[in-house]
C-alpha cells in the first residue's frame, strides 16, 4: 500500500512539474544541443509521417527564422553526414525513431498507447551519419505537433504572434538543454473553442481580409489551436456552413489535426445554415422524418474519414426548443435513427464513432426526466451561459464509456443580456468551475464559446492550458498565471506590472457585464460607491497608459490589444455612466451642475467610439471590425439596432459650485487596541466583512478552507477543499470560519452572505447549503440556490455576479461577538458578510468592509 501511495505521489509531482519544464537557453555549454548557433540545425521528418508533421516542420522552420534570422533545412531522409539534427516523428511511423529505440538509444515506453503525449530529448550518435539529435517524439500525430509547439513557445514565439501581433523574442543563439523532457497525455481528451455570435465583428473582419469564412482564414485558426495544444473546434455558424462555404475547410482541418464538431443544436455534422440551403420540408421529425434523415445522411457522408465528434439529438431550428412538451420517446427514437445512419454511411458500429449529446437549456430537463442515450455517447453538460455549471455527475455514479464533457461560455447572446463586446471573464472563476467539473470526472470534452475570439485571448489560453494539465494551476498559484502569460507575450521586463493590470482588470470587469451597466448600477449617494468604482478604473487606466509609454515600440500593438484596450474601453464606459448618474441627480435638484455632467457624459460616449476606431487602426487596420459589437443602449436582452448615448438632462442657468460631499456622521463601536487577528466593528448600523479576512478558522483533517485569489467582486474568496471529499457534511464534522466583531447595537439582525453564483450542480432538493451561528448559538442552516435557471432570481444573480442569501439572528449584548460560517456542501465560494442591524443602505457591492486597522 505504501508503495502504491508513493508511486501516485511521484506521478503527481511529475505531472505538476511538466508545465514548468524549461529547456531553452541562449548560453552555450557542453551539455546543450544548438538549435541555432553559427547555423541552424537541420529538421528531419520521415516521408511516411502524417501531413501534420510536415506542416509542423515548416512551422518550426519559420519560427526559428523569426527568432534568429536563420532558416534551417528540412529533409526527409539522411543521405549525408549531419552534425545536428532535429527529428520530428511518431512512435508508429518514424523509421529514425524506431531505429533509435531498437538500438536502445531511446525509450518510448511511456508514450505507447497514449493520447497526444510527447517527449523532447537529446540523443548522441542516434543513427548512422548523425552526430547529435534533438528528438521530438509523439505518441500520435498531435502529440508530436504539440512537442513542436512547446519548443516554439520556449524559443520565444507566442501562440498569439499572429492573432494579437505579439512580437517574437529575437535571439542570436538558441540552445536546448540536454536531457529528457516528458509530457504525459493531457488531462482532458478533447479541448477546444467555439467561434460564435460572430456578426458583425468577426464576420465583418474575415469578409474584408479573406473574403469570408474560408480555409485561408481557418488555417490561421487551426495553427493557433495547435500552438495552444488544443484539438477541437466548433466553427462559426451564424449564417455560415463550415463544410459548404469552402470545401477545403474540412480538408485543411484534418491536415492540421483538428477534430471538428458542430454546435449543440446542429446534429449530424450539418450546420444550421445548410438546412436553409438544402433542407426540404419542416424541421420537425414527426412531420418530416424522411427529409431529415436524408439531410443527416449527407452530413455524415461529407464527414468522410476526418476526425470528428458527431452531435446527436435534436433541438428546434435556430437554437430554439422543440415543440412544447416534446416527448422523450420521440427524442430517443431520433437518437436511435441517427446512430443507424452513422453505421449505414460509415460502415462502422455506432459505438466506435465519437458522439456527444448536449444537455443544453431545455435538453437538461429531458435528461432530468429520465431520457438517456447509449453509454458510448459523451454527455456534454453545460453552464447556464454565464459561467455557472448547471449539473455535474455524482461521485458515486457508474462510469460511462463516453464520459462527460462541458460546454462553457465566455460570450453569449440571450437573457438576461447579451455580452459579446470585451472580455469580462475572471480566470479565477473559470478555474473554480472547471476544477469542480474535472473533480467530478468531467474529462472527455471541454469546449468554450469564445465569441469573436479576439477580445478573449487571455481566458481562452487559460481554459486550454488548464484543460491540458489541471495539476498545473490551483488556488495557491493561480495568481502566478498572469505573470506567466504576461512573460510569454512581453518578456520579463515589466511582467509584474502587466500581471497586476491584467488581474485587477479581471476582478473589476467581472463585477458586471458592460452591456448591463447603466447610471443606476452603482450608488452615487450611498458609500460613495460610484465614485470609488470609477476612481478604481481611472487609477488602473493611468497605470496601463503609463506602462504603454515604457514598453518597446514593437510591443505596443500587442500591448494595446491585450492590456490597454480593455482597461481603456471599460473605464470610458464607467466614467460615462457615472457622469449620467450625476447629471440625473443634479437635474432633479434643478442645479445647473447637471449641464457639466451632461457634457462629460457626451465626451465619454464619443471617447468610446474613438477607442474602437483606435483598435481598428492597429497594424494598418489588420483588426478592422473586431470591436463592432454594440454595448450601449440596451433596453432588453437583445442589443439595440443602433447604439445611442444614454439620455441626459439640461437645466437653465449658470453652473453653480458643486456642493461638497461630506461623509455622513458615523458611529464606530469601541474596539480594544491590540486585538488578535482580524476584528470588525459596527458602523452606521452594520458590520461588513470580506470572508478571506477571517479572525480564525477551524479546519478538519480531510476538509480545509482554501483562499482563492481574486475570485470575488472585491478581492479574494474562501471555499472548501477538496471539492469531492463528501457531498454533505454533518455539522459536527464541519470546518468553520470565525469572525469577531464589536457592536454598539444588540438584538435582532440579518446576516447577508454574498457568495459566487454557483448553481445547485448536484440537483439536490435542498440546494447548496451552509450554516451560520452567532456566539454559542445553534447553527442556522441556509439553502442558497434553489431557484430555477432562467427565472427571476437566477437573472438577478448572474447579472450581479453574486448570490446573496439572508438568515436572521439575535445577539443579547453589545460589544464583542463572534459569527461562524459552517461548511455543509463543497463548491460554495464565500465572498462577503454583512451583519445588518437595519443600517445597511442600497448599493451594488454592499457596505465597504469595516475591519479594524491597528
Amino acid at each position: 500500500m505504501f508503495r502504491i501511495k508513493f508511486l501516485v505521489l511521484i506521478g503527481l509531482v511529475l505531472l505538476q512539474s511538466v508545465q514548468a519544464q524549461s529547456f531553452i537557453t541562449e548560453e552555450q555549454s557542453g551539455s546543450c544541443f544548438p538549435v541555432v548557433a553559427e547555423k541552424a540545425a537541420t529538421i528531419f521528418v520521415d516521408s511516411k509521417e502524417d501531413i501534420l508533421l510536415h506542416k509542423m516542420a515548416k512551422l518550426l522552420q519559420k519560427d526559428i527564422e523569426m527568432v534568429t534570422g536563420k532558416s534551417p533545412d528540412i529533409i526527409q531522409s539522411v543521405t549525408a553526414p549531419v552534425t545536428y539534427l532535429i527529428v520530428i516523428g511518431t512512435i508508429d511511423k518514424s523509421t529514425v525513431i524506431n531505429e533509435m529505440v531498437s538500438a536502445h538509444k531511446m525509450d518510448v515506453a511511456a508514450l505507447k498507447s497514449k493520447w497526444e503525449a510527447f517527449q523532447l530529448q537529446t540523443v548522441a550518435y542516434p543513427v548512422k551519419g548523425v552526430s547529435n539529435a534533438l528528438v521530438i517524439t509523439g505518441s500520435d500525430r498531435r502529440g508530436a505537433a504539440f512537442g513542436v509547439a512547446e519548443l516554439s513557445v520556449q524559443m520565444g514565439v507566442s501562440p498569439w504572434y499572429w492573432w494579437a501581433d505579439v512580437p517574437v523574442k529575437n535571439k542570436t543563439n538558441v540552445f536546448f538543454k540536454n536531457g529528457i523532457y516528458p509530457y504525459p497525455s493531457p488531462s482532458v481528451k478533447y479541448r477546444g473553442i467555439f467561434i460564435n455570435d460572430e456578426a458583425p465583428a468577426f464576420s465583418g473582419w474575415t469578409k474584408e481580409k479573406f473574403g469570408g469564412f474560408n480555409h485561408k482564414m481557418y488555417e490561421h485558426l487551426f495553427e493557433l489551436l495547435i500552438r495552444l495544444k488544443a484539438n477541437y473546434l466548433w466553427p462559426a455558424m451564424w449564417g455560415n456552413a463550415f463544410n459548404d462555404d469552402d470545401t477545403l475547410n474540412p480538408v485543411k482541418a484534418n491536415e492540421w489535426g483538428i477534430v471538428m464538431g458542430t454546435s449543440h443544436h446542429e446534429p449530424m455534422m450539418r450546420a444550421q445554415a445548410e438546412w436553409a440551403r438544402y433542407g426540404t420540408g419542416e424541421w420537425n421529425y414527426e412531420a418530416n422524418e424522411s427529409g431529415l434523415k436524408q439531410f443527416w445522411k449527407n452530413g455524415i457522408k461529407n464527414m468522410r474519414n476526418h476526425e470528428s465528434i458527431v452531435t446527436i439529438g435534436m433541438r428546434g431550428d435556430g437554437d430554439e426548443p422543440m415543440t412544447e412538451g416534446t416527448a422523450i420517446g420521440l427524442l430517443e427514437k431520433i437518437v436511435g435513427d441517427q446512430r443507424k445512419i452513422l453505421t449505414e454511411v460509415t460502415g462502422k458500429p455506432a459505438n466506435e464513432i465519437p458522439q456527444l449529446w448536449a444537455l443544453y437549456k431545455e435538453v437538461q430537463e429531458y435528461y432530468n426526466q429520465g431520457m438517456r442515450v447509449p453509454d458510448d455517447v459523451t454527455l456534454l453538460l453545460c453552464d447556464d451561459n454565464w459561467g455557472n455549471i448547471r449539473h455535474l455527475p455524482r461521485l458515486d455514479e457508474k462510469p460511462r464509456k463516453g464520459g462527460y464533457g462541458i460546454y462553457y461560455h465566455f460570450d453569449y447572446v440571450g437573457g438576461p443580456r447579451n455580452y459579446r463586446w470585451i472580455n469580462t471573464n475572471n480566470i479565477a472563476r473559470v478555474w473554480e468551475q472547471m476544477h469542480l467539473a474535472y473533480e467530478h470526472n468531467v474529462r472527455d470534452i471541454w469546449i468554450v464559446n469564445v465569441g469573436d475570439l479576439k477580445p478573449m485571448e487571455l481566458p481562452t489560453t487559460f481554459f486550454l492550458d488548464f484543460a491540458w494539465n489541471v495539476n498545473s494551476w490551483n488556488a495557491d498559484n493561480l495568481s502566478d498565471y498572469y505573470r506567466m502569460w504576461a512573460a510569454t507575450q512581453f518578456g520579463e521586463t515589466h511582467v509584474g506590472e502587466i500581471a497586476e493590470i491584467l488581474s485587477t482588470y479581471a476582478q473589476y470587469a467581472s463585477r458586471r457585464k458592460p452591456e448591463l451597466l447603466d447610471a443606476n448600477t452603482f450608488s452615487i449617494v450611498n458609500y460613495n460607491e460610484a465614485e470609488r468604482v470609477t476612481e478604481d478604473w481611472n487609477i488602473l487606466l493611468h497605470k496601463a497608459e503609463l506602462l504603454y509609454t515604457k514598453i518597446p515600440q514593437n510591443q505596443r500593438a500587442a500591448f494595446f490589444q491585450l492590456v490597454l484596450h480593455p482597461v481603456k474601453a471599460y473605464a470610458a464606459l464607467q466614467n460615462m455612466y457615472t457622469a449620467v448618474a450625476w447629471n440625473h441627480f443634479f437635474a432633479k435638484q434643478r442645479n445647473p451642475l447637471a449641464n457639466k455632467y451632461a457634457k462629460d457624459a457626451k465626451l465619454f460616449y464619443e471617447k468610446d467610439s474613438l477607442i474602437a476606431v483606435e483598435y481598428h487602426q492597429i497594424n494598418n487596420g489588420k483588426w478592422n471590425h473586431m470591436m463592432s459589437q454594440k454595448h450601449i443602449g440596451y433596453t432588453s436582452w437583445q442589443e439595440p439596432r443602433i447604439q445611442k448615448m444614454p439620455e441626459v438632462k439640461y437645466v437653465e442657468g449658470s453652473a453653480v459650485v458643486q456642493p461638497e460631499r461630506k461623509d455622513e456622521k458615523t458611529l464606530k463601536a469601541k474596539v480594544p487596541k491590540n486585538t488578535e487577528g482580524n476584528v470588525f466593528y459596527e458602523q452606521d448600523g452594520c458590520v461588513a466583512i470580506l470572508t478571506n479576512n477571517f479572525t480564525r478558522k477551524t479546519d478538519k483533517e480531510l476538509l480545509k478552507w482554501k483562499t482563492v485569489s481574486n475570485i470575488a467582486r472585491e478581492g479574494d474568496g474562501v471555499t472548501l477543499s477538496p471539492v469531492t471529499t463528501v457531498q454533505e457534511i454533518s455539522l459536527k464534522d464541519a470546518p468553520q470560519l470565525h469572525y469577531d466583531f464589536y457592536t454598539y447595537s444588540s438584538g435582532d439582525f440579518k446576516l447577508k452572505l454574498y457568495a459566487s453564483p454557483t448553481l445547485n450542480y448536484l440537483d439536490t432538493d435542498k440546494g447548496l447549503q451552509y450554516a451560520v451561528s452567532v456566539n454559542e448559538g445553534t447553527p442556522v442552516i441556509v439553502s442558497m440556490n434553489k431557484f430555477k435557471v432562467d427565472g427571476r432570481e437566477w437573472s438577478e444573480t448572474v447579472s450581479k455576479n453574486i448570490n446573496v442569501s439572508i438568515s436572521k439572528h439575535r445577539i443579547a449584548k453589545k460589544g464583542k461577538n463572534t459569527v461562524k460560517i459552517w461548511a455543509i456542501n463543497p463548491g460554495v465560494v464565500f465572498q462577503k458578510i454583512v451583519i445588518d442591524f437595519g443600517g445597511a443602505k442600497p448599493s451594488y457591492l454592499g457596505p465597504p468592509e469595516t475591519r479594524v486597522t491597528q
